[in-house]
């Protein structure tokens, strides 16, 4: 199976694992399983550490690619048609955050499931969105 971590999903993951439910937990870390992370999420982490409302102290953001990599977790980049394309996503809830918006864009368009604890995700599955937590 292949599977999208939300931002926080991957922070978890890497910082803070017992936070994640052990049936998810199992998931992430079965090698059978393809994980993936966006470039969105990581654009997500840089913007809110920039602007203050990430805070990692003894954690260098910038090695996150590194740890992803050493994990064993695959990146997917935003295309072009992905881009224009998230336009065609509902508003389900006043749901206009940006940043989940394309990241369950891509697990739709993708065929993946979206590793996520925010529960307002879960109105997307009547667009196709498959979801865990």
């Amino acid at each position: 199976m292949k599977y999208l971590l939300d931002t926080h999903t991957l922070l978890w993951t890497l910082l803070e694992t017992d936070k994640i439910p052990s049936h998810v937990r199992e998931v992430i870390e079965d090698r059978k399983n393809e994980i993936y992370v966006s470039t969105i999420s990581l654009w997500e982490i840089a913007l809110k550490t920039a602007i203050g409302k990430m805070d990692f102290e003894n954690f260098d953001i910038e090695k996150i690619p590194n740890y992803i990599e050493k994990i064993g977790f695959g990146v997917i980049e935003l295309s072009a048609r992905e881009a224009v394309e998230s336009a065609r996503l509902p508003a389900h809830a006043n749901h206009k955050d940006p940043f989940d918006r394309i990241l369950v864009w891509q697990s739709i368009t993708r065929k993946m499931i979206f590793i996520s604890k925010d529960r307002r995700v879960e109105e997307y599955a009547r667009d196709g969105l498959k979801h865990l937590w």
